[in-house]
């Protein structure tokens, strides 16, 4: 059978896991409890778990870098780690480095010795990637259909919250809040936690969600992830693998009246556990208390697990590319409608723009995903009309380059924003800091799907869908496209504007546009 690793890098601690797994059985995963025990009762087969206690956050948030010591002890770990996936065969891993890492000046020298020194690619991810990976995971264990759901994992850095709507994404956000930041801000130097350093804490934590709170509305379940949340579910149970909020209080209270030693002498917890464990309740008794919920689902699963779901189901093809496009395009809309777009307008030029790459794929020969970032710049080309509808291209890039879009790399985010910049005016140039900055892979992706965009939103030229539909055909030897329209018949406006938007086109593929005159609707 296949075998899988993870690796997570996380601000507190490294930690791989290696499965070996079969091919997934939608059946089956949906016939799993509502959380995997130890022994093995999800669909794989535990082969190694190791973790290395090196906190690379230790400085990191409060000097902006890693420490050089740091930076020698997870590439020890990284090699460790290297040399248990060489033993186990591993087929495919990912490693992923979170908000220690991407905050620091010199996380380049983590990330390129870990590649030179341990033969390890450490792909560096926002929090938004993180919040994906944590959704997956949870969602794929634990029923929330029919529910508010807020999912919160809390890391050493950072923060992530997901709120769930009968399945659905409906928020997320990546707060500058976690249990070494705090501790290194708050707690430094302090054995003991009295009344005042816990007004300390809640005042920060109360500060931290200042932003989020207002936006998630009332919420059905707290779900809460992370290794923390596993200490405080075997120390403060409640009945369905919960943490019972009332308990957790009371151990709270005791937790901070010790020292970090009295801690783990009388909880048995690892010395990394037994100082992250205060602020981590903190944090989610803080939302539990502004929620007004009485238990915090527990369901054992991590960034580690959202992972190994997503390797499995692409090594074995079962990957739901279809779903997570949608996942996507569903993000684009919510961020467009933040910025009150038109959306009929956005929906009707993706429409085009999805049909004009369909058609023309013989000439472009882009590939799927490419075809879901002209999607994505199609549903946001005109947000930047928030901000003053002269230059608005130019603000769509900037709101979009800055935006959260769970799904998208920031590569992938940086295509989307120069596609919308570039669907009106000049055409993409080196002079231009946005574009030159790109890869050249991904200026030639820039060129030709803004060139499709700039004729689907052309055909749309009113905002008043005119045109119902279009098809296009190639004719290689009269070295044209034609454009088959239907729609109303007052549409000379929006056919003029195709001829106009269509020379980057003419440019890039060096055939003509030519709309022939279909019959009319």
């Amino acid at each position: 059978m296949p075998r899988f690793a993870a690796i997570d890098v996380g601000s507190n601690a490294l930690r791989l896991r290696i499965v070996e797994a079969s091919a997934p059985s939608p059946s089956v995963k949906s016939q799993l409890p509502l959380l995997p025990d130890r022994d093995g009762a999800e669909p794989w087969r535990d082969l190694a778990t190791l973790r290395a206690p090196v906190r690379l956050g230790a400085e990191v948030f409060l000097s902006g870098r890693l420490a050089p010591a740091s930076i020698g002890q997870a590439c020890d770990a990284l090699r460790n780690f290297r040399a248990e996936m060489d033993r186990a065969k591993v087929d495919a891993y990912r490693a992923i480095a979170t908000s220690a890492v991407r905050e620091s000046k010199n996380g380049a020298t983590l990330v390129e010795r870990a590649r030179r020194e341990a033969n390890i690619e450490v792909e560096t991810i926002e929090g938004i990637e993180e919040a994906r990976l944590i959704q997956l995971a949870v969602t794929r264990r634990v029923p929330l259909d029919g529910e508010r759901a807020l999912l919160v994992d809390v890391g050493g850095g950072s923060t992530e919250l997901t709120l769930l709507d009968k399945g659905k994404t409906a928020f997320t956000m990546s707060l500058p809040l976690g249990t070494v930041r705090m501790l290194e801000a708050y707690l430094k130097g302090q054995k003991t936690i009295d009344r005042k350093r816990e007004k300390l804490l809640e005042e920060a934590v109360d500060r931290a969600l200042g932003e989020a709170l207002p936006q998630l509305g009332k919420v059905d379940v707290l779900v809460g992830t992370g290794g923390n949340v596993d200490t405080l579910f075997d120390l403060a149970p409640a009945k369905g693998r919960a943490i019972d909020v009332s308990a957790a209080k009371s151990l709270y209270k005791k937790l901070c009246a010790m020292t970090n030693s009295e801690r783990r002498d009388e909880y048995q917890l690892r010395p990394d556990r037994a100082d992250t464990l205060v602020p981590a309740a903190a944090i989610f008794l803080r939302l539990a208390k502004k929620l007004e919920l009485p238990t915090i689902l527990a369901p054992g699963v991590g960034l580690a697990q959202g992972m190994l779901e997503e390797l499995v189901d692409k090594f074995f093809h079962v990957w739901d590319a279809a779903g997570e496009a949608e996942r996507v395009l569903e993000g684009c809309a919510r961020l467009g409608r933040h910025y009150h777009f038109d959306e009929n307008h956005a929906r009707h030029v993706a429409k085009f723009a999805t049909q004009l790459f369909d058609d023309l794929h013989a000439v472009h020969a882009f590939g799927d995903r490419d075809r879901l970032l002209l999607r994505a710049a199609a549903m946001l080309h005109d947000i930047g009309d928030f901000i003053h509808y002269s230059g608005h291209h130019k603000h769509s890039y900037y709101l979009i380059q800055h935006a959260d879009l769970m799904g998208l790399k920031p590569e992938e985010r940086a295509i989307v924003a120069n596609i919308a910049r570039y669907h009106r005016k000049g055409p993409p140039d080196t002079t231009h800091p946005n574009y030159r900055e790109l890869s050249k892979e991904a200026r030639g992706k820039v060129r030709g799907l803004a060139s499709i965009l700039r004729m689907a939103d052309a055909l749309d030229r009113e905002h008043k869908q005119k045109i119902e539909s279009v098809r296009a055909a190639i004719d290689r030897g009269a070295g044209k496209v034609t454009l088959f329209l239907r729609g109303a018949e007052d549409r000379e406006l929006e056919e003029w504007t195709v001829g106009g938007k269509a020379s980057l086109w003419r440019d890039e593929y060096d055939l003509d546009i030519v709309i022939a005159k279909a019959e009319v609707s």
